[in-house]
């Protein structure tokens, strides 16, 4: 099954990639590898904001990871013009804005985690870091990076 087909048959609908905010690109190329810059959630049109273990849930901290994830793969899509390019998702680096007693990084980031293996399958498949982090650019609760090998 291609990613698209999945994507569909995930009910999952890409947005346009986002833009830079500042002096970066969203998508830089080396070889086979791609290395996408981070990416921030966004509910209802506006930039996801929170602190987990204050006011943002875990549940939602893991839909906000969700929401980057797709966020992610737009980016890969407009970078690559073909999500079927994708050899691997190899690394993950998330940051979730939270309280200095919060430990649960892991479980929001699940979030993004579960979806590339849902979209990719084994190709999906990545390792990771979770850091608990004390503020996001804008405020957003949680900020993920990507890097991805390309066939």
């Amino acid at each position: 099954m291609s990613v698209y087909d999945k994507l569909k048959q995930l009910g999952i609908e890409l947005p346009t990639s986002a833009a830079p905010a500042a002096a970066y690109v969203m998508a830089a190329q080396t070889g086979n590898t791609v290395f996408l810059s981070g990416h921030l959630p966004k509910k209802d049109g506006k930039v996801w904001t929170g602190k987990l273990g204050k006011d943002v849930s875990v549940e939602d901290g893991k839909a906000a990871a969700r929401a980057v994830a797709i966020e992610l793969i737009a980016t890969l899509h407009a970078h690559t013009g073909d999500l079927n390019k994708v050899k691997r998702i190899v690394k993950l680096m998330s940051l979730v804005n939270s309280t200095q007693e919060f430990t649960d990084q892991h479980l929001v980031t699940n979030g993004a985690s579960e979806l590339f293996g849902e979209v990719f399958g084994d190709a999906g498949k990545h390792a990771r870091s979770a850091f608990g982090v004390a503020q996001i650019p804008l405020g957003a609760c949680v900020e993920i990076e990507l890097i991805a090998e390309l066939a």
